[in-house]
């Protein structure tokens, strides 16, 4: 095997290693515990593109379905997918709950089995920016867009309070070695590389309100249900996990404006329409 092949071997198996690793952290522990709180997003989301009934619209790493029964709810023609089976499973049932017709898959939103302009509406709600290949995952979404139809994001911002929660785990577990940051989706400008040539791409600062008994409350769940907090605290020892929960108390104090009627902590987002 030639120096080339080798190489290219190499970043293959590299990629396929960490997107096997992503993809046990997300099936750990319970994430539609957490998903289902984020509901609001989603329905912000559709307001946003102006979602009409007679549109075929994907959901790209949909996760439990939150802007998948957002814009079932407004009787488009909706497919929700993700790499994670178990999330869609949680997504099919609430579907099934409102007696919403969704047609669940799984797939890869770097590699969507789906043809050129297949969709008139593509959404993701904290999704698509924790895939690995950003460039890939952006192409996907525009060659299985329309002309003239609507890309619709939303993502976690640097320096929003998901941001600080991101770099206070990092400091005890470092990130995957290889992935590049997915709050870089939180930002104008790098969104703008991805999806240059597009007819135009409108952002909007917005904030979800995580709402908690308390910051220990928060901890608690967090840490037992959403898998990159779930796997931090798994890959600490006892004095580690003390140290990151003191530090996450720490920090959830400090963005806390509920007091003590209830820890309510504001967090940016992007909200952002492409225009294909």
């Amino acid at each position: 095997m030639s120096t080339a092949s080798q190489d290219a071997a190499g970043i293959i198996a590299a990629a396929s290693s960490i997107k096997a690793r992503q993809q046990a952290m997300w099936a750990s522990g319970d994430f539609a515990v957490i998903g289902t709180t984020l509901q609001i997003v989603g329905e912000l989301l559709c307001e946003a593109i102006d979602l009409r009934s007679t549109e075929r619209v994907l959901d790209v790493a949909a996760g439990n379905g939150n802007a998948t029964l957002a814009a079932a709810r407004r009787f488009a023609s909706v497919t929700s997918t993700d790499y994670v089976p178990a999330l869609l499973e949680h997504g099919r049932g609430r579907a099934i709950a409102e007696g919403l017709d969704v047609t669940f898959e799984t797939a890869d939103a770097e590699a969507l089995p789906y043809p050129d302009a297949g969709f008139d509406v593509i959404l993701s709600t904290f999704g698509v920016m924790f895939a690995p290949d950003h460039d890939q995952s952006a192409a996907e979404m525009l060659r299985v867009c329309r002309p003239g139809g609507r890309i619709g994001l939303a993502s976690w911002t640097p320096q929003g309070f998901l941001g600080d929660l991101f770099r206070t785990v990092a400091k005890h577990v470092p990130p995957m070695p290889g992935v590049r940051s997915p709050l870089l989706w939180g930002t104008p400008e790098h969104l703008s590389g991805l999806f240059a040539g597009a007819e135009s791409i409108a952002h909007t600062s917005r904030h979800f309100a995580f709402r908690y008994r308390s910051a220990e409350h928060f901890v608690d769940i967090f840490r037992t249900f959403y898998g990159p907090t779930y796997k931090a605290f798994a890959a600490l020892d006892a004095n580690g996990q003390a140290a990151l929960e003191a530090d996450m108390i720490a920090l959830l104090r400090s963005h806390d404006r509920g007091g003590a009627s209830g820890l309510v902590v504001p967090a940016e987002y992007l909200e952002t329409v492409v225009v294909r």
